[in-house]
């Protein structure tokens, strides 16, 4: 039976171990046995083989033996060695010791001598550096062996039986030598090859730099020993302070090349350091050093705030778990600017520097390798900083949903990939009463039921809806995808909407974001308000999705309703009304756009005309005309009244002067807004006015509203007092659509009433409003003040009101509103219409 599979493959493993030959590839035991093997046998075959020697060789057989032995020996003591990847390879005096070995011993005693030496010398270099390898030794020795056999061989043939000192000899020991050479070197590049310390090219092109002047030197010193040695043996002394100062020579040479190979290999290996990650440079560094150094391990130990990482990695070729870590091994600590950031250590395969020069460029390196580490962390937080700045800036970091920029960005790319007619939904939520939350519990437990309400919000969005914070408290949901629901009453010909699921999706956050929360210990249950808006992918951008659900909630939240959906109704603040306060401004600042259009008030009898109310007009350049009606709201809320009532009042005054010029002498009304009699200013701003037109004060009303008049604010009496006082008219416009008292007429005293056009428009049809004309005209005659009805335009209207003894009207059954250029005119003609008889009622005939 065989032996256990187990046991068979210890006994191997404890054999390989304790010949040397652990960590080696297959090839190179390979290579290691056929080597010993042919060595011996031609060591062996070699004194077999019956070779003459030449009678004038100087020493006895044994003698040369011995001293070839001892030369060979001494040769490879005196080695000196250089890195070549992360092998080491020896340069000895073996070309010496052969020539002097081929004139003493036989030729074929010459690789027996050769082995004896080696392996002596060998052995004596393990046990001092306490690196005891058999497998290593015989290989060296049978390299060096089969080097003098091939060299022997070559030299007899070349110089035959020829005398010692003959110039025939003198060649074949050349030619031996370089054979000896060439065999060694083969070997030794083989080995490295196979062994894999370095690349081939840099084996071809190093060892031979190397070797090649010390084997032109070890040639001379040969052919010199033996010349002295035939002529006279005593002079041998005399080429031990020769060999002394080629020996230093060589070692000079040979360190000064190491010193340049590290150092170029050290600029590479540092320059190629990447600037990414703290993996990339460790292993960038790991490769670097085994480059550098020829190490058999490098280890880089990194400290980081989060702990130690450690990055390790052997040389090629050798497995150092089983063949240990030979060689010094040199630690040093990696700072930058006095900050540790962690330790290489470096084991070398042999020095071939003194131990200073090594420390030195491992602490050198160790430096780059710090700065390029600190930079790799460097980079990595700059990178996170990065990565948080960009999710910062699409996200809400309160919430962690998306910010409002991100979501008109995203969701304007979302809808652009989608078909145009398909239907997409915005939701718009905002938390009511969300300033008491803040008020009581405070901002902190505020931003907590901000995050809940997020958090509630993200758990019913789908993956293909885009959940963001807008506001404060608002959030907005946008479903790319909105289906349509049909029911029975949908014709088929019509499409069906999809509003109703856009308004259960809100019904559903609604009530999901609304159930109970605890804060800081207190349960507690907010109200949401949703605006809803649906439109098709092609024919809306998100922010104008966004502006109509805006206003939708706006309407829920004024209505106190849960959910509300934006129509075109609601869309009150339009693009033109935001560009307007601009626009005004420029239509201010030239002389062709605010105008007055001019309408007269005429006796109800005779039609002549009784004064003149003027109309503002704005010739808008890009929407035409346009009626108060259209900007005025925006001129009383913002500082642009002041302007324009001064344009208007000056218009006003010089559209009378052109009147009055031509005899025609009525006053002119202008309407007055309610801001500008809040104004103290306001009574110097009129008496300006005429001063500078050269009008006497009882041409200008002003119209003032009936709830302006009653008003509270003393102000408001102090402005009107002080304008009767200036002899300017008033004139109570749409009189009975306010605050319909007695009292307004005590309080105000007015030189004219004119009645809203509502009652007179239902006037014929409604004896309530027929009543309010009748007391208004009696109360008008009463006080001695003039009664004008405003917007008459029927016959039938003009009779009612005559019969009701109404003095005045004003309205398109007389005259439309004109442009001034035109006015003058149609003043001349209704006065020269009028009978003669009739006296026209004049503004100061009254007070």
């Amino acid at each position: 039976m065989s032996a256990p599979p187990v046991a068979g493959t210890g006994v191997r493993r404890s054999w390989i171990e304790a010949a040397g030959l652990a960590g080696r590839s297959r090839a190179v035991r390979a290579l290691t046995a056929a080597v010993v093997g042919v060595a011996v046998l031609v060591a062996v075959g070699g004194v077999l083989l019956p070779v003459p020697r030449p009678a004038d060789r100087p020493l006895s057989v044994m003698a040369g033996v011995g001293l070839a032995a001892l030369l060979v020996a001494a040769g490879q003591l005196a080695r000196l060695r250089f890195r070549l990847g992360r092998g080491v390879v020896s340069v000895s005096w073996g070309e010496a010791a052969f020539i002097i070995g081929f004139v003493v011993v036989p030729p074929g005693w010459l690789p027996l001598a050769t082995l004896a030496g080696a392996v002596l010398a060998w052995a004596v270099l393990s046990w001092l550096d306490e690196h005891h390898n058999i497998a290593e030794v015989a290989h060296l020795a049978a390299s060096l062996s089969l080097g003098a056999a091939g060299a022997a061989t070559v030299a007899r043939l070349v110089g035959g039986d020829a005398p010692v000192l003959s110039m025939r000899t003198q060649v074949a020991l050349v030619a031996g030598a370089l054979t000896y050479l060439l065999i060694t070197f083969g070997l030794a590049a083989l080995t490295l090859t196979l062994h894999r310390d370095a690349a081939t090219g840099q084996i071809f092109a190093r060892i031979p730099y190397a070797k090649i002047p010390m084997v032109v030197g070890n040639v001379l010193v040969g052919l010199g020993a033996v010349f002295t040695l035939v002529r006279g043996p005593v002079w041998l002394l005399a080429f031990v302070p020769g060999l002394w100062l080629l020996q230093r020579t060589y070692r000079f040479h040979l360190r000064a090349e190491e010193e340049r190979r590290m150092w170029e290999a050290f600029a590479a290996a540092t320059s190629s350091l990447p600037g990414g990650s703290e993996s990339q440079v460790a292993a960038a560094g790991l490769r670097g050093a085994l480059d550098v150094f020829g190490a058999r391990r490098v280890e880089i130990d990194v400290r980081t705030p989060d702990g130690e990482h450690r990055y390790t990695e052997d040389g090629p070729g050798l497995d150092n778990l089983l063949a240990g870590l030979p060689g010094p091994a040199i630690t040093r600590s990696m700072a930058v600017a006095g900050e540790v950031v962690g330790e290489l250590t470096v084991w070398l395969a042999e020095p071939t520097l003194p131990a200073p020069r090594d420390e030195a460029a491992i602490s050198a390196y160790g430096d780059a390798l710090a700065a390029a580490l600190h930079d790799a962390a460097a980079n990595v937080q700059v990178a996170e900083l990065r990565e948080q700045a960009t999710y910062n800036f699409i996200h809400d970091q309160l919430t962690g949903v998306l910010n409002r920029a991100s979501l008109l960005a995203d969701g304007d790319r979302m809808l652009r990939g989608l078909d145009r007619d398909q239907h997409v939904a915005l939701l718009l939520l905002d938390v009511n009463g969300f300033r008491e939350v803040n008020g009581t519990l405070g901002h902190r437990c505020g931003d907590e039921v901000l995050g809940l309400i997020a958090e509630r919000l993200g758990e019913l969005s789908r993956d293909s809806e885009l959940v963001a914070r807008v506001g404060d408290d608002e959030f907005a949901l946008l479903i790319p995808a909105i289906a349509t629901l049909t029911d029975s009453a949908t014709p088929l010909r019509e499409t069906p909407s999809p509003l109703p699921l856009a308004i259960r999706r809100a019904r559903e956050l609604g009530e999901h974001i609304g159930q109970p929360m605890e804060i800081a210990g207190v349960r507690l249950a907010v109200e949401i308000a949703v605006g809803v808006v649906v439109a098709r992918a092609g024919q809306v951008e998100l922010a104008e999705m966004v502006r109509r659900a805006s206003l939708a909630l706006d309407q829920a939240k004024q209505q106190e309703v849960a959910v509300a959906t934006y129509d075109t109704s609601q869309d009150v603040l339009t693009t033109d009304e935001l560009a307007l306060l601009a626009e005004l401004q420029d239509a201010l600042a030239t002389d062709d756009q605010i105008v007055l259009h001019l309408q007269p008030a005429v006796d109800l009898i005779t039609a002549a005309p009784s004064g003149v109310e003027a109309l503002v007009r704005w010739r808008h350049p890009r929407r035409g005309q346009l009626s108060p009606n259209d900007f005025i709201r925006t001129v009383e809320h913002t500082e642009l009244l002041t302007p324009f009532t001064h344009r208007v009042l000056d218009l006003a005054l010089s559209a009378a002067a052109s009147w009055n010029n031509a005899g025609v002498d009525l006053p002119v009304s202008v309407n007055v807004s309610a801001r500008s009699l809040l104004d103290p200013a306001f009574p110097g701003q009129v008496a300006d006015a005429l001063r500078r037109h050269r009008t006497p004060a009882s041409r200008l009303v002003l119209e003032i509203t009936e709830s302006v008049a009653v008003s509270e604010q003393a102000i408001v009496d102090d402005v009107l007092a002080a304008l009767r006082d200036a002899g300017v008219q008033l004139s109570l416009d749409d009189f009975g659509t306010g605050y319909s008292s007695l009292a307004i007429v005590t309080r105000a005293p007015v030189d004219e009433i004119k009645i809203d056009r509502s009652f007179v428009d239902d006037m014929i049809d409604s004896p309530a409003a027929e009543a309010v004309v009748r007391g208004a005209v009696e109360l008008g005659a009463r006080l001695g003040v003039r009664v004008v009805a405003e917007g008459v335009e029927t016959t039938e209207q003009r009779a009612a009101l005559i019969a009701l003894g109404c003095p005045a009207a004003q309205g398109y059954h007389f005259c439309r509103p004109m442009p001034s250029d035109r006015i003058v005119q149609a003043l001349t003609q209704l006065a020269e219409a009028a009978p003669n008889n009739i006296r026209p009622l004049r503004a100061d005939d009254a007070s």
